[in-house]
């Protein structure tokens, strides 16, 4: 293993790959530092979300997309990363390690996975065209990279109702929820002309006419008949992630998983959003499973598509906020 002093190009490379990374509800939960030769990832658990993420699940697969890019960036600056998940000492806010063990010539494919990462967006928006192949789908799983994530499509009319009974049901609570819609209303950006860099979900990014199955649920958002939301789901290609186990680990490596499909999926063309908020109702997680038999513990739903037009890029941080030192 290679013990390297990093060069302010570098850090500055890395930071900018793991601030494009996914993050729930975009609050960016993650802090970058730089010592002893390494690079370490932590999670920041000040940034919660007791609504949507009452057990902060969706900010350890956040983080687990941040490692993704993390790992990808490193391979662009020449460097073979070994990664150590989670805490091995007294940081319980620490969520990986990457130490650089070799050189590494990035290959082509490598520079076009990095170069997705730039052009990723949530695309909540009714999709174009005919849902994705067999074979379209079959490349996107072949991504995943981690033997612990079951990443599975949705198949046949029976499946898709399963789905559309989560989410009816989903929709109805979540427009209910008077605390969760004031914290997504607190987290959604109204004058996105202002904001660079910050946090927060663009307004813009979700219609609100758009129906429960395509983002966020919100007061005004329209509840169709269960058949009807049958019918939309069916034309699309939803991505079901599970894992057997249910703690942290699990929920970092879905999001590890979660962003190759995603930048995989950017690479050929396609568009994707992610769903985890009707997998926060306990009793319909569970039940949702079981109608599936995933065996395991559904982590989130991923539609993927083709884009039907353009959707604004929320804002993110500064890098230098990423790398400020605790206090």
């Amino acid at each position: 293993m290679t013990k390297r002093e990093w060069s302010v190009g570098e850090t500055d490379v890395l930071a900018r790959a793991v601030v494009r990374a996914p993050s729930v509800h975009n609050i960016q939960p993650w802090r970058l530092e730089f010592p002893d030769g390494e690079a370490v990832l932590f999670e920041r658990a000040d940034l919660a979300l007791p609504y949507h993420d009452p057990h902060g699940r969706d900010r350890s697969i956040s983080c687990g997309a941040a490692v993704a890019n993390l790992e990808i960036a490193a391979r662009i600056l020449s460097l073979e990363p070994r990664v150590r998940l989670l805490p091995d000492g007294t940081d319980a806010d620490r969520v990986a390690r990457l130490a650089v063990v070799d050189t590494h010539q990035p290959c082509e494919a490598e520079l076009h996975r990095y170069s997705a990462i730039s052009r990723r967006r949530s695309y909540r928006r009714p999709f174009a065209g005919p849902a994705l192949s067999d074979d379209e789908v079959n490349h996107l799983l072949a991504e995943t990279g981690e033997e612990s994530v079951h990443v599975r499509p949705l198949r046949g009319r029976g499946e898709v109702e399963v789905l559309a009974d989560l989410l009816e049901y989903a929709g109805i609570v979540l427009k209910q929820d008077r605390g969760y819609q004031r914290e997504l209303a607190i987290w959604t950006i109204r004058d996105e002309r202002s904001r660079v860099h910050g946090v927060g979900i663009a307004g813009s990014a979700s219609p609100s006419s758009s129906l429960p199955w395509a983002g966020l649920v919100r007061p005004q958002t329209t509840l169709p008949h269960r058949q009807v939301l049958a019918d939309r789901i069916a034309e699309e290609t939803v991505l079901v992630f599970a894992t057997a186990d249910d703690g942290r680990e699990a929920h970092v490596r879905t999001g590890m998983a979660m962003q190759r499909v995603w930048l995989a999926a950017v690479e050929r063309g396609f568009v994707a959003a992610v769903q985890t908020h009707p997998l926060h109702l306990t009793k319909a997680r569970r039940r949702f499973g079981e109608r599936l038999s995933l065996g395991g513990h559904p982590q989130l739903l991923m539609r993927v598509g083709r884009p039907s037009g353009t959707v604004p890029q929320s804002p993110r941080r500064h890098e230098n906020e990423l790398l400020a030192p605790r206090e």
